[in-house]
């Protein structure tokens, strides 16, 4: 056999192990994948959180396990865009999130993936950061709204509209958009309870604009505290309903949240009476490290704490290997599938996991952390503090932690893939540029109104009246 051709197989197989045919399971699981919205890990009970209370999710987790170490990107758009895609940013064109709706709707596997290995398909809740329709990308059934944070008709304001299965919709002034999604996805589950089925739940809670929910008490001075209790409720209600419908012993319910707290709750979102490093939109820690949480009873070890890495490339290589389905083999994925441990098994833990947000990334093992600048962090004291280990006094482990590292970007080579092109933040980059626009546009104008006025101003010849300057001429003009 080549030798080149044999070296560059074996590499392959340790930077992304998944590439190997995945096993035919046994049973396939029906799964459901429920993305909470903005909730860092500061604001879930059993991750330790100073004031959230979530004893229905505590309750999932203790009948499951628990993950301290599973990231994504951390804003809405590019999260999702690893979940669909099962590849990273720079493969895929999600740098940011006006990016992640100029996609390719083909990078989108995860719903056509499942439905060809034979899998009734759901979609339900925000959808608007991605390209197309969710019917488009493999879903048969869904509700979808765009943006964020759609709860209910604020007074006076708009009517807000959403689109199920094709039908376009407006909420009434009673109508709570959580409440009407959970009815759809109960709908679901009811008409599929005969065949395998797969309901990715992406929740509105508990993105801004925090709202009362219909449990608050009226003046209520901790709205985002009662948006927690809900939607932890209705995770509770959706797993009471697969138990009264004798599915939950053969159903993975995996429970993530799609970036860290937002700026806002952050302040709040404490763990043991320490706040945390770095929040939603940020490449320090809680920008992208997230609560998760895998419950299959009989399957996944109950009561467990794990600290293995899990990036959210990984769901559609293992959602893959535990439905049997097969991934296009010409096409790089960079997730690794961490079925066999969901399942109490050894399997191939991945070694470090990769994040990137615009034009920032950062390559993260364990204990370590690299990033685009060349920057090593020591992570002991994550998710806390990280710490900047300052050039010339790395220790032995820190130059080892680099080495590695600097391979793993190496080989990933993020520059050298699509690049972005927004205002390096990784948020709306074309509303950034139309705002430029705009402004560019009113200062042409107000130029083009100071020449008006200069003309009028000499041939009135107000000056010689005594009646204006021609600066208060000009400033009276321009009202």
């Amino acid at each position: 056999m080549n030798t080149t051709f044999l070296l560059c197989a074996l590499l392959t197989t340790f930077i992304f192990p998944h590439s190997a045919q995945a096993s035919e399971p046994v049973e396939k699981p029906n799964i459901i994948f429920i993305l909470a919205d903005d909730l860092g890990i500061g604001n879930v009970g059993c991750y330790g959180s100073d004031n959230a209370k979530t004893p229905q999710i505590d309750k999932l987790a203790a009948s499951g396990t628990r993950y301290t170490k599973a990231f994504t990107a951390a804003l809405c758009g590019p999260s999702r865009a690893l979940i669909m895609t099962g590849r990273y940013a720079f493969r895929n064109g999600s740098t940011n999130q006006d990016a992640c709706q100029q996609m390719p709707l083909e990078e989108l596997r995860l719903g056509n993936t499942l439905k060809a290995a034979g899998y009734a398909t759901a979609a339900i809740g925000k959808w608007g950061q991605l390209p197309g329709e969710p019917n488009q990308a493999g879903f048969d059934d869904y509700l979808r709204f765009n943006g964020s944070g759609v709860y209910q008709n604020k007074p006076g304001g708009k009517v807000e509209a959403y689109r199920a299965n094709g039908k376009e919709l407006k909420l009434t002034n009673k109508e709570y958009m959580p409440d009407i999604m959970h009815e759809q996805a109960m709908a679901f589950l009811k008409k599929n309870q005969a065949k395998p089925f797969f309901l990715y739940y992406s929740m509105v809670h508990v993105h801004g604009d925090i709202q009362p929910t219909p449990d608050s008490a009226p003046g209520s001075k901790d709205l985002f505290g009662d948006n927690i209790r809900y939607m932890d409720k209705l995770v509770g209600k959706l797993v009471d309903q697969l138990e009264a419908l004798k599915l939950r012993q053969n159903t993975l319910v995996v429970f993530i949240g799609d970036n860290g707290t937002a700026k806002g709750p952050s302040e709040l979102s404490t763990i043991g009476g320490r706040s945390l490093s770095g929040m939603k939109g940020s490449m320090l820690e809680c920008g992208g490290l997230v609560p998760m949480i895998a419950s299959w009873p009989g399957k996944t070890p109950a009561g467990k704490v794990s600290d293995m890495l899990i990036d959210s490339t990984d769901m559609l290589p293992t959602f893959a290997e535990l439905m049997g389905a097969k991934l296009p083999g010409k096409t790089v994925f960079d997730g690794v599938s961490f079925a066999p441990q969901l399942q109490g098994k050894p399997g191939k833990p991945r070694s470090w996991v990769y994040n990137q947000l615009a034009s920032m990334w950062y390559v993260r093992e364990a204990g370590w952390k690299l990033n685009q600048l060349g920057e090593l962090y020591d992570m002991a004291d994550a998710p806390f503090t990280e710490k900047l280990v300052a050039a010339g006094s790395e220790t032995p482990a820190a130059k080892a932690a680099r080495v590695r590292l600097a391979a793993v970007l190496a080989t990933l080579n993020p520059a050298g893939g699509i690049v972005d092109t927004g205002d390096g933040t990784g948020r709306h980059a074309n509303k950034a540029k139309n705002a430029q626009k705009k402004e560019a546009a009113t200062a042409a104008a107000t130029a083009v109104d100071t020449k008006v006025l200069e003309e009028r101003f000499v041939k009135l010849d107000i000056n010689h009246d005594g009646i204006l300057t021609r600066e208060e001429f000009l400033a009276q003009g321009k009202k």
